[in-house]
């Protein structure tokens, strides 16, 4: 009998030891469970917050695209401007070319013009003293044929 009562104390503390042991192991259970949906809601936090920022990552990537985009496009504007401002400097520098020998050609022509006036007065001179001397040439012409005239009659 002794031997059972041992046996049922030692029964009744192994008992009461474990049913600690569950309790304990139930409030850890207990402790776990909090602390899984604890991270569980830190976990769905933080997704949201990685979709939030992989969807500012691919803006930013196309922001970037098309900065890139962007100055390639300005980069060809300049070149064309460049090329563009160089074609004016170009034309500007023919305009003042032909403006200068459109100049001389203006001096040359007036130059020409008052030769030209010169040589037709100087050929009116001749033409006038060509009639002058046609009507010498014809009034000695004559004054010769009534001479022979009156030699061939004498």
């Amino acid at each position: 009998m002794n031997q059972l009562r041992l046996e049922a104390e030692e029964s009744s503390s192994k008992v009461e030891e474990l049913q600690t042991k569950v309790k304990t192991l139930e409030q850890e259970n207990l402790q776990k469970e909090q602390e899984i949906i604890s991270l569980t809601h830190k976990n769905s936090v933080l997704e949201s917050e990685v979709d939030k920022y992989e969807s500012q990552v691919k803006e930013l990537k196309a922001a970037a695209t098309e900065g890139a985009q962007h100055g390639t496009q300005n980069e060809t504007l300049t070149r064309r401007l460049q090329l563009l401002e160089e074609e004016a400097e170009e034309a500007d520098r023919t305009l003042r070319e032909a403006n200068e020998k459109l100049r001389q050609t203006d001096v040359k022509a007036g130059h020409f013009e008052r030769k030209v006036q010169a040589l037709e007065q100087e050929r009116d001179q001749w033409e006038a003293k060509y009639e002058e001397m046609s009507k010498k040439y014809a009034t000695v012409q004559k004054e010769l044929e009534d001479f022979q005239n009156e030699i061939n009659t004498i």
